[in-house]
């Protein structure tokens, strides 16, 4: 059935595998820890979760797939907003008046795929002005 979503939305096997890696490695830049991750990426199994930080991404939920999109879709808005990429990079772990006084990382951690599309849209509608 997870197989099924994936075909169904055209994305190969490959593909999901590099994006979770582009996400382990966006994650750490970040400086998330495991738990924050693994509430980012729909709280998989513990044992699933090591799998797939140690690159090994067989089926994933339709809904991990969303969520990889989201985390790829913020890095690069983040990249695009600020020149430098440590900037880039630190602006999840800062506190945001625009999330409660909350860090973007702990609103993505919410464990809702909401969070994430929260931050993505913010920064989506802060980019906006650039455009």
């Amino acid at each position: 059935m997870v197989a099924t979503a994936r075909q169904q939305a055209g994305i190969a096997d490959d593909t999901v595998a590099r994006g979770m890696a582009g996400v382990f490695t966006i994650l750490k830049a970040w400086g998330a820890n495991n738990e924050q991750a693994c509430r980012i990426l729909g709280s998989p199994a513990e044992r699933t979760f090591y799998a797939w930080k140690a690159g090994r991404v067989g089926a994933v939920p339709h809904d991990t797939v969303r969520r990889l999109g989201y985390v790829l879709g913020i890095y690069k808005s983040l990249q695009i907003l600020y020149a430098n990429p440590q900037q880039a990079d630190g602006w999840p772990a800062r506190a945001n008046r625009a999330f409660g006084g909350q860090a973007p990382l702990e609103r993505m951690a919410g464990g809702d795929v909401t969070d994430l599309a929260a931050v993505h849209q913010y920064l989506d509608a802060y980019r906006g002005a650039w455009s």
